[in-house]
């Protein structure tokens, strides 16, 4: 992948805090590799591993965590950058296309913990999206534990991260956060195979698609190998291969992220179409009572 060509965003921001003090709130939006560890202890404590995530306390306060000022080599904050440019220019001019405004997010890169409005964070989280104050937040690690635990190689592997989390933000700008807010407490589950969460991670899947599609038009940066990495990481993160790993056992009523089949399936029709409105994993209704929240750009 020749990540180079890619427009370079000033919208990438180091983390050197250390962590800082507690903050206070919750949210939904952990993308790829989010709840990686967290949702292994969720299945084996049956747990919500947000739970987990927001310290379990009662009043919703988060405890500090504990991180450590980021170390970013240049070099990797340039990759990040460069992959962010590209997906704020395939967004902005989609949104435009369709007479509306997009906002860029933020990335903060951290090391160690991190304080956000969804809460404190550590390493073990992975990258996530926090609809809370529109930012991603990425631990550079998490790119060697894709590369040595997952097995998935390659730049392109690396992109696919951050366009998934950006899919979370594309989401929030449309609206689907909400939507998936309120059918949640008209009863909708979240969790299973037919829940909530597994239809807004793959969307975000399908989303990171069309911006492999839009940026490939435009920049000409692929090369052999780089799509087939982006599909083996999108393979080695779905729940049943991780709970087949961690359990010995695939136990769908408390998949969050969808299978590796459907998150390949998605990736897939994004990139291969281009097209926002390929993206409607909520097409039919769920369980329980409410309206499915569409892909299309309102």
């Amino acid at each position: 992948m020749d990540w180079q060509k890619g427009e370079t965003s000033s919208n990438v921001e180091v983390d050197d805090s250390g962590g800082g003090g507690p903050r206070f709130g919750g949210g939904r939006g952990l993308g790829l590799g989010g709840i990686l560890i967290l949702a292994i202890l969720g299945w084996v404590f049956f747990r919500n591993p947000l739970a987990l995530l927001q310290g379990g306390q009662p009043d919703g306060s988060v405890p500090a965590t504990t991180g450590q000022p980021a170390q970013v080599d240049p070099q990797q904050k340039l990759f990040v950058a460069k992959i962010l440019g590209s997906t704020e220019k395939t967004w902005g001019d989609l949104f435009a296309a369709a007479g509306r405004d997009y906002t860029d997010p933020t990335l903060e890169l951290f090391s160690g913990g991190v304080n956000t409005a969804c809460g404190a964070a550590s390493t073990a989280v992975g990258p996530f999206y926090c609809p809370g104050d529109r930012k991603i937040y990425l631990d550079l690690d998490f790119f060697r534990e894709l590369q040595d635990r997952f097995h998935a190689n390659g730049d392109f592997a690396r992109a696919y991260v951050i366009a998934h989390e950006v899919g979370h933000h594309v989401q929030n700008e449309l609206g689907v956060f909400g939507r998936v807010r309120q059918l949640e407490r008209q009863g909708v589950p979240m969790d299973g195979a037919d829940g909530l969460s597994v239809r807004q991670e793959l969307q975000a899947d399908c989303f990171a698609g069309v911006w492999a599609n839009r940026t490939e038009q435009r920049l000409q940066w692929l090369q052999p190998g780089d799509v087939e990495s982006a599909l083996n990481a999108a393979s080695q993160i779905g729940d049943d291969t991780l709970q087949r790993e961690t359990r010995g056992t695939v136990v769908p009523d408390s998949f969050t992220h969808g299978t590796s089949a459907q998150r390949v399936k998605w990736f897939k029709a994004g990139m291969a179409s281009g097209d926002i409105r390929s993206c409607n994993t909520f097409a039919g209704e769920p369980r329980g009572r409410g309206t499915a929240p569409g892909a299309a750009i309102p």
